[in-house]
């Protein structure tokens, strides 16, 4: 048979009422796509979309950037080098609103050393690594430890001015050299805050597993920056941090678009594609962490203490222990001499066990099979712990945090390290205020006794 030829004008109808259904279909599919992240958004936000009070930061944008710095694109994953301190992190913008990482690396609102404008200035220093960094912020926007402080007549209508002293990472003997260095600028103090525990027994472990003293800095911090000086970066780690820097170039530019979007269908998938960056970012800093191999032999110009071989666990927490003891109770002894109540605070972590009861969804972001951590917890916080006297018997204000978080049934965790949300940090900075009130109180009365 011959094939049939059909009118002209019949194909160009069929195509034009295809063309219709076609059009017709996407813009039904836009419309309740549109409305659906309509109602997403007000789920989460109580805002309807387009009459929304436009974010003017992160956190009211409901992106997770924890453990992410959008600094310039030249910027990587690696630490400065610091002749005191180990490493810092590198000065420049943060993607905290109104604050930045200030001339010595640390997160805050001021450069360092803070001078005082007037004699009502009260200076509250918080040491420690990323939980005392992320208290240090949550605090200078919340202020949950200094309106409890104000409770007592000596602060009723003081200005507070929160200095952090704390980095990701940081572990003793890191704390009491940031302090004793900046007693010898001058940098004045009222009361520090040392909020510890989780890096001394999981970022020390590390370094005793590669052969690295526990005293030393951690050596997933401190290994980039020695590889570097001694051209020792595998391939597949350079490779690593080139997609950490290209997948900032792009999270800077999308998240600045996010501010502006006008429908909320767009705003839905551009922020799942945000998350889906900073999930592959995040991802990343894993991988490169496995890949870097340290120097250690010898040929390195930077000089590591090491171990010929790691020491066994029932050796190594002990060790671990006595020296976050020991540091403390100097931080304690150069903060007395000065006059400067210290305070000291064990942070929680989900893996020491306590009674608080996670959801199945919390355990799906707080708890990882595969991390180094777990394990490093579960048997360095009980030696912490057992030396709690040791403190307590040289005088320093020892507070466990342990168990702060036990009655809070809502999600806490925001990732299976150690950081906690709004809702944790809040939980902490009340503690550490109930904590602080009450033996500045005590002080106060006994010296009004005598």
């Amino acid at each position: 048979m011959k094939p049939v030829n059909l009118p002209q004008r019949f194909n160009k109808k069929v195509m034009t009422e295809t063309l219709k259904i076609v059009v017709i279909n996407i813009l039904l599919f836009g419309a309740f796509f549109e409305l659906g992240s309509l109602g997403l958004y007000w789920l989460k936000n109580k805002q309807f979309f387009y009459t929304r009070q436009l974010a003017k930061n992160y956190k009211e944008l409901g992106i997770d950037m924890e453990g992410v710095r959008l600094g310039d694109s030249a910027d990587s994953i690696i630490e400065r080098f610091h002749p005191f301190f180990g490493y810092i992190q590198r000065s420049g913008p943060d993607f905290q609103p109104g604050f930045k990482m200030n001339n010595y690396g640390f997160l805050s609102t001021y450069d360092y050393p803070f001078v005082k404008k007037n004699k009502n200035q009260v200076i509250v220093a918080i040491f420690g690594g990323s939980v005392a960094s992320n208290l240090s912020v949550f605090e200078v926007q919340n202020k949950v430890i200094t309106n409890k402080l104000k409770e007592l007549p000596q602060f009723k209508d003081k200005e507070f001015i929160i200095l952090s002293f704390a980095t990701g990472g940081y572990k003793q003997p890191q704390q009491l050299i940031i302090l004793n260095y900046f007693l010898s600028l001058g940098q004045k103090f009222d009361i520090i805050i040392n909020v510890d525990g989780f890096n001394e027994v999981a970022l020390s472990s590390l370094n005793n597993r590669n052969n690295l003293d526990v005293t030393m800095p951690s050596f997933q911090h401190i290994s980039p920056l020695v590889n570097f000086a001694s051209h020792s970066l595998t391939p597949r780690a350079i490779e690593t941090m080139n997609r950490i820097r290209a997948n900032k170039e792009k999270l800077n530019g999308e998240i600045m678009n996010l501010f502006t979007c006008k429908f909320a269908s767009f705003y839905t998938i551009q922020s799942f594609y945000i998350q889906s960056l900073i999930n592959n970012y995040r991802q990343d800093v894993i991988k490169f962490e496995r890949d870097i191999k340290t120097n250690t032999k010898g040929k390195s110009i930077v000089q590591l203490n090491v171990v010929p071989e790691p020491l066994a666990d029932g050796v190594v927490f002990d060790k671990i222990a006595q020296h976050w003891v020991r540091s403390s109770v100097l931080m304690k002894r150069v903060s007395e001499a000065s006059q400067i109540p210290y305070f000291h605070f064990l942070q929680p972590n989900q893996y020491y066990q306590t009674k608080r009861v996670f959801s199945e969804a919390e355990k799906k972001v707080a708890f990882n099979k595969e991390t180094p951590y777990a394990d490093a917890v579960k048997l360095g916080y009980p030696k912490l712990l057992e030396n709690v006297k040791k403190l307590q018997s040289n005088g320093v204000q020892f507070f466990s945090a342990i168990n702060i978080l036990d009655d809070i049934k809502e999600p806490i965790y925001i990732d299976s390290c150690c950081h906690y949300n709004d809702l944790g940090l809040k939980a902490l900075g009340n503690y550490v205020g109930d904590s602080l009130v009450k033996v500045l109180s005590q002080n106060t009365e006994k010296t009004g006794k005598k």
